[in-house]
């Protein structure tokens, strides 16, 4: 079952690991009781009596916000019989009820009140609702059931550093989205931890991004890749072989809301002084976009303000970073072992003395008739998952080969999954 390669030869994951039943159910026991993962936004639970309930698999995590300002998490579960005690996310709780019998815990999860109370003898340090771990990273919160995990700083390790220049405790959560998927977890988050596929399924992209020469790196729980923005894929031919207005085109319709154009008529490319390129073009827009919203972009670099950093944190995280925005994608298991779960996460930069208070994120509702809401490379990927999954199902495929250098963050995240399993 262990992932193997030799010198520069293919690493080889069996495809028993994504269609699996009884791997499913190893990961089930063995994996998310025990690993740090992102729960929520922070701004789903910014102020005292704001609740949201994260599942995953067979868990439900209740991260509370309580009437103290402290951020606290509990296995969602009622001591008495088991119920989960709140469902979905909301507001202004003062108790924590359960609703099939009313035992009652208090925002610290100590308990309240037990109707009938004689019957039980029960005091109530004795029966406190069961804890899990919270912390946060920048404007995420992250939840572990395990109370003998590692911190989560050190899970982490180096991304608070490395993320540094980005200051994350800026954003806010604008808005999220869930979108059923059809494949294994592993099969969605593996599409979020190469950039081999850019040539395949988002042909817009090769126009304004560098997909060849992005530099990464791992870590122990993490990697990282840097795309460079605003630039043609090598992929087009010799430098100079593609013009400014054909680069502007394809940056407009992939990301075109960064510069305040309109992604479905970009129009004519910005003129481009002497002395400067394109990127310098785009840098500055970016930044002019920026300060009308009240940001200051001045501390940042053109490579910083055009550049993408997408991290990638073991098990089921991508976090694409940029000076104006964050953009997250976790993965989540499903009811069998080809379901899955894709949640997306938009943030946006806030002036540290914004006036406005934080609010919860909208969570947009699918329209099954309707077009996702992702935008065209996110939507571009879900509709992959689901082949490369189907194709993973047919018996003579029995391995994976996956190159230990265009695929090294895929690579390191089967080496974390086979500490964690014990493989």
């Amino acid at each position: 079952m262990t992932a193997t390669a030799a010198g520069n030869r293919p690493v080889r994951i069996p495809t028993d690991r994504y269609i699996s039943p009884a791997f499913l159910q190893l990961e089930t026991e063995r994996l998310w009781p025990r690993v740090w993962q992102l729960a929520c936004p922070v701004d789903q639970v910014a102020h005292s009596g704001d609740y949201y309930e994260y599942r995953c698999g067979p868990l439900s995590v209740l991260v509370v916000r309580g009437d103290d300002g402290e951020l606290r998490a509990f296995q969602n579960a009622c001591r008495h019989r088991g119920s989960a005690i709140c469902e979905g996310s909301g507001s202004g709780l003062t108790q924590l009820r359960c609703p099939f019998h009313g035992w009652t815990w208090n925002l610290r999860g100590a308990l309240r009140e037990i109707p009938s109370r004689k019957q039980y003898g029960l005091t109530n340090d004795e029966v406190p609702l069961v804890e899990a771990r919270v912390e946060t990273w920048g404007p995420l919160v992250f939840v572990n059931c395990d109370p003998d995990a590692e911190p989560l700083a050190m899970f982490l390790d180096p991304l608070p550093a490395e993320s540094a220049w980005a200051r994350l405790d800026e954003f806010r959560c604008t808005a999220m989205v869930s979108i059923p998927a059809r494949c294994n977890w592993k099969t969605l988050i593996d599409g979020f931890s190469e950039t081999y596929h850019v040539q395949g399924i988002h042909p817009e992209m090769l126009g304004m991004c560098d997909d060849v020469n992005g530099p990464q790196v791992t870590w122990n729980r993490a990697g990282r890749l840097t795309q460079s923005y605003g630039l043609p894929s090598p992929r087009l031919g010799a430098s100079g072989s593609v013009d400014d207005q054909y680069v502007w085109d394809h940056f407009v319709r992939v990301m075109g809301s960064r510069v305040g154009a309109d992604m479905s008529n970009p129009g004519p490319c910005p003129p481009v002084g002497e002395g400067e390129t394109l990127r310098d073009v785009l840098a500055r827009l970016v930044a002019e976009l920026g300060a009308a919203r009240g940001n200051d972009y001045s501390r940042f670099t053109v490579a910083q303000l055009l550049d993408m950093e997408q991290y990638n944190l073991f098990p089921n995280l991508t976090v694409l970073v940029f000076a104006d925005m964050v953009q997250v994608v976790r993965a989540r298991p499903g009811a069998g072992v080809s379901d899955a779960y894709m949640d997306a996460m938009s943030f946006d930069r806030f002036p540290p003395a914004h006036p406005v208070p934080r609010r919860r994120p909208f969570e947009i509702e699918l329209d099954p008739d309707g077009e996702l809401p992702l935008g065209l490379v996110l939507n571009q990927d879900l509709a992959n998952f689901a082949r490369s999954q189907r194709g993973m199902h047919q018996p003579g495929l029995t391995d994976l080969h996956i190159s230990p250098v265009e695929e090294c963050r895929i690579v390191n995240q089967h080496r974390n999954l086979e500490e964690f399993l014990g493989l």
